[in-house]
């Protein structure tokens, strides 16, 4: 890399050269950190640099997409673009005089260690006004370098200066570990400029090998494959799935597997590399890239680490890997690239009956989002037995309909239950028979059956749980991420921000005491403790604003039903409790989804506060803060109708009033399962069909059309001039992955609706199911066709989300037995049926239910004036209470403490079955399957076996070395140098000591750009250095 040619290009008087000529102070690292950016700089002052003198080529695009490959190489045609940075040039609108040109002039001050002379043209005639400060300051040691003006001829703002001289320091830092950049002539006075980035093959070793990336090796295995019964049925299996399968290449693994191993450069001869260019996919070269640009360090212009602070900080606008070219198939169905594949096979919602390639998009865009899909998948899947079930229930529920005695009973006008008022003062006596439709309905919902089906459900969720346990262990074997370790994480941005912060104060203080204090670390509790209090102050505001939402809804209710029951209409007198509902639960969904957006930002907002140190912290606590606000949220209004709607309403003549004038709402007829029954099905639905066609479709299209109108509409002249677009222009265009939580996060909230409450809504699985249809087509054509494509993350699980899960699944035990015991009337059925019916059936049952009130005591004013129903002296409520004549009037009876003592007997015994089957569950079916622990050892048998005989090869191969070695030294001959033994690999088992031919020491390894770089002190004299602060430029 440091040839006479860069001397060449220097001047005399340069202090670039001057570095590079004096022994005493060259380091190859710092001269290309410090110094070849201000050689190119100095020569831009006079004359464009050449690609030749500057070390990141500055091209113009191909003239078409083809003459790069589609715009996916560099513009040679052969190099890769694995990675992409954008950043803006800024539109200036105002005329800046001479003096702020020459402040925006680009200047770099460096502190000097003597060997730098003043450099010419820095003298006072050469710069009037600015002669004091410049000789002050080279009395002091520090020279001052020109950098030039940006290309195109216009001054820098003093924003963009600091940004330039960041992006310049940060591209040779890139340069430095070895990868290979190409820029785009700035030559446009606004807008995005590309910088590209490749990765040549001796980078993807190393940094391949630093990461443990698993790759196939030459040697493979036969699958062990079924025999007898189990093989005939896997055939038929197999058969029968045919024409679901999508239509890709290597999607079935087969009966071989090759052996996969952590790449080492030393075993490069193990693995089948037919191409350089082709061994590592797309997706792990950007991986690679990646890996290197967030470790990569600024020390020179900021003190900052990685391209997420850079994108912080406004140095750059995005960095993304690209995609794989167009997602429309041109050509040939044969040379489609995974790109095309994926659209075409998946991400296509005629392909909603298809299985997912969920091998190949966990090659296109990682482990990480392959395992949501997969996950989605194995959800969506055993929805299908939930649903069959669930409308057998309701099935079952429209056939026993008519032959339901309480029903029947509640319809029968002969029986005339005179109820009482529903409000007071305005409205009148009632017949329940009135209540029919009401009923009727409650029946389809509230039956013997529910009971089967909320036990069915709670055990369908511990065997969704378990069955994708086995799913992931499968695909982690599949995926060779077995034994993977966590990779180590940079700081976040913020994080580093604050902490820079803290140690300038420390700084500060110990200049103040000169005292001699540790180096800070770490960000301590203390620091987090402001950040702490507000989470814990914000949750609980935010907790209260939902219940406030529940409880205004709860007065609208109640403020509306007696409006509507003192009208003089009669049809809007018997639909009030229908009407009032439905406007309830509408008004309930639009409060949900505002709230929802509402949620999202706080949750980020304060997960922000706390400052976690590292990108999986900040996620793991934004799931939990964002699900705990959603879950409140989303659950709230349905918690309230099915456990303490109508429980503190009171009872005639002492009810319980809101604000002195209403009455708390009592629960309809029926009872309230069927009001939950309404509540929970307008809020799934309503959430599903809004959240996907507004959210998810409607304002990602309106966001982009944004954009574009923001974009000024190009003159004709710049329309003719303008080049084809290039696939990072067409990829800028997308939209940004912001992450998989808010793709979590709804499925999580619509599992709570399938299983948390599915005893009201036997059907809530059919329309989970048919509404998981299409997000997985949704959301692979979002990935696919409007995002741009995400670095490639590694991971062995779903994370934090499965714990999410188990609880809830363990919730919904409870959760199920007290809708059950309290909500329905399940209980009261069998206590009635079994304790106090003369002839154990359920005729009498609704008379049983209700208590009698005599009217006399009705307060002032709360009794109707007059009534229809001519001279009433006694009506009926539902509850269990003694009647007027009894000497404890109106005091609970011995059938409701009956009632209440069955119905928390059932939820033990309910509880304690439900779990004890869920035990048996899990432990029938093992987290690992068989196959894969007998494939696991066999693997690992016979990478023991491969790395024998190559050591056993080796070994035999030194020998014959030594026998020669003795041979020539019996005959009396030394061998020259060139027959020098060879140097031994880093993982061989012989001592691998300084020998002939050696340069003096063991091989050393190649490393990236970090702060221990940069940081150490360099010493005058090249005795006193360090042999561990050597440097290798790659």
């Amino acid at each position: 890399m440091f040839n006479g040619s860069n001397e060449e290009n220097c001047g005399d008087d340069d202090p670039c050269c001057v570095l590079l000529r004096n022994p005493a102070t060259f380091n190859p690292a710092l001269h290309l950190l410090l110094c070849l950016p201000l050689c190119v700089c100095l020569k831009r002052n006079s004359m464009q640099v050449s690609p030749s003198e500057d070390k990141i080529p500055v091209v113009g695009a191909p003239s078409s997409p083809q003459a790069s490959g589609e715009g996916l190489y560099f513009c040679d045609g052969q190099r890769k673009v694995d990675y992409v940075l954008v950043f803006h040039h800024r539109r200036h609108g105002s005329l800046r005089s001479p003096a702020m040109g020459s402040v925006a002039q680009d200047q770099l001050s460096i502190v000097s260690n003597g060997n730098f002379p003043p450099p010419a043209g820095s003298d006072a005639a050469a710069r009037p006004g600015g002669s004091l400060r410049r000789e002050e300051a080279a009395s002091a040691g520090e020279v001052f370098m020109e950098l030039g003006i940006a290309r195109g001829g216009e001054p820098l703002e003093a924003a963009d200066h600091e940004m330039h001289l960041i992006r310049q320091e940060f591209e040779a830092n890139l340069l430095e570990a070895g990868l290979e950049v190409e820029r785009d002539s700035e030559t446009k006075p606004h807008g995005p400029s590309f910088t590209r980035i490749h990765a040549p093959w001796p980078v993807l070793c190393r940094e391949a090998e630093f990461l443990k990336i698993k790759v196939p090796t030459k040697q493979s295995y036969e699958l062990k494959e079924e025999s007898g019964f189990g093989s005939r049925m896997s055939t038929v299996w197999r058969k029968l799935k045919h024409p679901f399968q999508p239509n890709v290449s290597h999607q079935d693994h087969g009966s071989t597997k090759f052996l996969s191993h952590c790449f080492s450069r030393d075993k490069l001869h193990m693995y089948n590399i037919t191409s350089k260019d082709t061994f590592f996919d797309n997706a792990t070269r950007g991986r690679i890239v990646y890996e290197i640009l967030r470790r990569t360090v600024c020390v020179r212009t900021c003190q900052t680490i990685g391209i997420s602070t850079l994108i912080a900080k406004g140095a750059y606008d995005s960095a993304f890997p690209l995609h794989d070219g167009d997602f429309k198939v041109t050509g040939h169905l044969e040379e489609r690239n995974d790109r095309q594949v994926l659209f075409e096979e998946w991400a296509r919602y005629s392909a909603f009956y298809k299985y997912q390639p969920i091998d190949l998009v966990r090659k296109y865009f990682g482990e990480k989002i392959g395992l949501y899909f997969a996950w989605l998948g194995v959800y969506t899947q055993l929805l299908i037995p939930a649903s069959i079930v669930g409308i057998i229930v309701f099935g079952y529920g429209v056939a026993t309909v008519d032959t339901n005695i309480p029903s029947l009973e509640m319809c029968d006008e002969r029986l005339n239950f005179t109820m009482c008022p529903l409000c007071d003062g305005a409205c009148d006596y009632w017949h329940l028979s009135t209540a029919c439709g009401t009923a009727r309905a409650s029946h389809l919902f509230d039956n013997p059956a529910t009971v089967f089906f909320a036990i069915f459900m709670s055990l369908w969720a511990v065997l969704f749980l378990e069955h994708w346990k086995r799913r992931q262990i499968s695909l982690s074997f599949s995926w060779d991420l077995t034994g993977i370790e966590e990779d180590e994480e940079h700081p976040r941005p913020k994080y580093e921000t604050i902490l820079l912060q803290k140690r300038q104060r420390k700084q500060k203080k110990k200049k103040k005491k000169k005292k001699n204090e540790t180096v800070i670390e770490k960000l301590t509790w203390k620091d987090r403790l402001p950040g702490y209090f507000m989470n814990i102050s914000s949750i609980l505001f935010m907790f209260g604003l939902t219940f406030s939402a529940v409880f205004g809804v709860i007065i609208y209710r109640i403020t509306v039903s007696a409006l509507m029951a003192m009208s003089p209409n009669p049809e809007i007198k018997s639909n009030v409790r229908v009407t009032v509902t439905a406007t309830a639960v509408i008004i309930n969904l639009v409060v949900i989804l505002i709230l929802d957006e509402i949620y999202g930002a706080v949750a980020l907002w304060l997960t922000e506060l706390e400052i976690p140190k590292t990108e999986t912290n900040f996620e793991e606590r934004l799931i939990l803060k964002a699900f705990l606000l959603k879950f409140m949220n989303a659950y709230a209004p349905i918690f309230y109708v099915a456990f303490f709607k109508g429980r503190f309403a009171g009872r005639p003549g002492s009810y319980v009033y809101v604000f002195n004038n209403y009455r708390m709402e009592e629960c309809a007829p029926g009872g309230c399962l069927i009001e939950l029954c309404i509540q929970l099905s307008i809020i799934m639905l309503g959430k599903q069909l809004i959240q996907n066609n507004i959210f998810e479709i409607g304002i990602p299209k309106l966001k982009k059309l944004i954009r574009a109108l923001k974009e000024k509409e190009p003159t004709q002249k710049q329309k003719d001039e303008e080049r084809p677009p290039q696939q990072w222009n067409l990829d800028y265009a997308l939209a940004p992955f912001e992450g998989l939580t808010p793709e979590y996060m709804e499925m999580i909230i619509q599992f709570g609706f399938v299983s948390l409450f599915v005893a009201s809504f036997p059907l809530a699985p059919l329309f989970a199911l048919l509404n998981n249809v299409i997000e997985i087509r949704l959301d692979a054509k979002k990935f696919v066709t409007e995002l741009r494509r995400p670095v490639a993350a590694r991971a062995k699980d779903i994370g934090i989300w499965y714990n999410i899960l188990s609880g809830m699944g363990k919730l919904s035990v409870i959760i199920n037995a007290f809708v059950i015991s309290f909500t329905s009337d399940f209980i009261p059925r069998l206590v009635y049926q079994y304790m106090y019916s003369q002839t154990g059936t359920m005729h009498g049952f609704i008379d049983h239910t209700l208590s009698f009130f005599n009217v006399s005591n009705f307060k002032p004013d709360t009794a109707p004036p007059y009534s229809d129903h001519g001279d009433i002296t006694v009506c009926r409520y539902k509850d269990y209470r003694e009647p007027p004549w009894s000497p404890d009037a109106y005091q609970f009876s011995k059938q409701y403490w009956c009632v209440l003592s069955a119905r928390l007997a059932f939820v033990i015994l309910f509880q304690n079955l439900v779990m004890f089957l869920s035990l048996m569950v899990a432990w029938v079916i093992p987290d690992v399957p068989k196959t894969i622990v007998e494939q696991l050892k066999r693997e690992k048998k016979l990478l023991v076996n491969l790395f024998l005989q190559e050591e056993k090869e080796k070994f035999q191969l030194i020998q014959s070395l030594f026998v020669k070695d003795a041979t020539l030294h019996s005959k009396g001959q030394s061998p020259s140098t060139g027959q020098a033994f060879p140097i031994l690999g880093r993982y061989s088992t012989l001592p691998s000591g300084p020998m002939a031919g050696d340069g003096g020491g063991p091989r050393v390894r190649c490393r990236a750009a970090s702060f221990s770089q940069f940081s150490e002190k360099i010493s005058s004299s090249p005795r006193k250095e360090n042999t561990n602060s050597k440097h290798t430029a790659v």
